[in-house]
C-alpha cells in the first residue's frame, strides 16, 4: 500500500465528523485494499504451500494466532513472544541476524518475514532455493496494521476470517483511536518513549523508529523529535525537553520496584511527567511490533491521555 495514499486518508480521516467517520473509514479501507492489489499481489498471493511455515518476525506470530492458524507454525524468531504457547516452537534466531542454514534446517515450505528481516545476503542465500519467502510489507499506521493482516490472511488462504475480524473488532477501535488521537492532539501534549537503560542514561525515541510512530498514533509530540534512532539522554535533555507524559517498556519497569521508583530515577524526577504521575509502562511488543495488539496498546494509552 503506498506511503502517501495511506497519509491522505489519515488526514481526510480526522477532518470527517464523529457520525460519518465510521462509514468513511470503512469505505476508505475497503478502496485501499483494492486499490494496493496490484502492488501487493505478488507478496499477498496464496502461498504455494502454506503448511510448513517459519516465520521471522512478532507481528506476523501474532496474526498467526489472531486467525487461528497457529498449527501451521513450526518454528519462529526471538521477537516472537506472544503469546506465551509461541515460545514451545523452536526458534530460527533474531529476526535481524538470521541464518539461511538455520532457517532451512526447520524444512518450511514457506518462510514469512517482517520488512526488517535480514541480513540481506541470508534473504538472497534463501531466494536461490525452491522454498517460498515472503516480506510482508509495513507501514506503522493503524491502515498498516489492517494491511499486515489482510496480507498474512491472504497468503495462508485464510482472507475472509481476516475480514470478519476487521469489521467486527478492528474498524470501531480505528474510530475510537482517531477520536482519541485528536483528543490528546488538541491539547499539545508531548510524550518520550524509553525502551532501556545504558548505565543510567535513558535510550529514549527519536523520529524515524516505532517508538515514534507509537506517538503519532496516539496523537502525542516526540519530545526528542529533535534526533533520529533510538539514542541515550541525558538528565539536562530530557529536563530540558520535559516531556509530559513518559512511556517505558515493561521490561525496563522490571529493573525497578515500581514506577514510584523509577520516577525517582535522577534523569526523570523534575520532568513534569515524573511530578504528575503521568508515567505509562506497556509491554514493547504490544506497544512497537505494530501487530495486532498495537491498537489495543494505542487505544489503551490514547484513553488515558484524552481523559487527563
Amino acid at each position: 500500500m503506498s506511503l502517501i495514499f495511506n497519509k491522505k486518508i489519515t488526514l481526510l480521516a480526522e477532518k470527517y465528523s464523529y457520525l460519518s467517520l465510521k462509514f468513511f473509514l470503512k469505505s476508505m479501507i475497503l478502496l485501499s485494499f483494492v486499490l494496493s492489489q496490484d502492488d501487493l499481489q505478488d507478496i499477498c498471493s496464496v502461498a504455494k504451500d502454506g503448511s510448513r511455515v517459519v516465520i521471522a518476525g512478532g507481528s506476523i506470530t501474532e496474526i498467526f494466532y489472531l486467525l487461528g492458524i497457529e498449527d501451521r507454525i513450526v518454528a519462529l524468531d526471538i521477537t516472537s513472544t506472544y503469546p506465551e504457547e509461541a515460545k514451545k516452537f523452536p526458534s530460527v534466531g533474531y529476526v535481524r541476524m538470521l541464518s539461511a542454514e538455520g532457517l532451512l534446517s526447520m524444512n518450511p515450505s514457506i518462510i514469512l518475514g517482517e520488512n526488517d528481516m535480514g541480513p540481506p545476503n541470508v534473504i538472497e542465500q534463501v531466494k536461490q532455493t525452491s522454498v517460498e519467502l515472503k516480506i510482508i510489507p509495513e507501514e506503522k499506521s493503524i491502515l498498516g496494521i489492517i494491511q499486515k493482516i489482510r496480507c498474512v490472511a491472504s497468503v495462508m488462504g485464510v482472507s475472509s476470517l481476516a475480514e470478519d475480524f476487521i469489521n467486527h473488532e478492528y474498524m470501531e477501535k480505528y474510530d475510537q483511536i482517531i477520536q482519541n488521537q485528536s483528543k490528546v492532539s488538541s491539547k499539545n501534549i508531548s510524550a518520550m518513549v524509553i525502551y532501556s537503560m545504558q548505565g543510567t542514561s535513558p535510550i529514549v525515541c527519536g523520529t524515524g523508529e516505532s517508538g515514534d510512530a507509537f506517538l503519532k498514533l496516539i496523537g502525542a509530540k516526540n519530545a526528542f523529535a529533535s534526533f533520529e534512532g533510538w539514542k541515550p539522554a541525558s538528565a539536562e535533555s530530557i529536563i530540558t525537553n520535559d516531556p509530559d507524559y513518559i512511556i517505558v517498556t515493561s521490561r525496563l519497569l522490571k529493573r525497578f520496584s515500581s514506577i514510584k521508583e523509577l520516577k525517582k530515577h535522577p534523569s526523570l524526577s523534575q520532568t513534569t511527567a515524573a511530578q504528575s504521575d503521568n508515567i505509562i509502562a506497556k509491554d514493547g511488543m504490544a506497544m512497537m511490533g505494530f501487530g495486532p495488539r498495537t491498537l489495543d496498546c494505542a487505544l489503551e494509552v490514547s484513553r488515558i491521555i484524552s481523559s487527563d
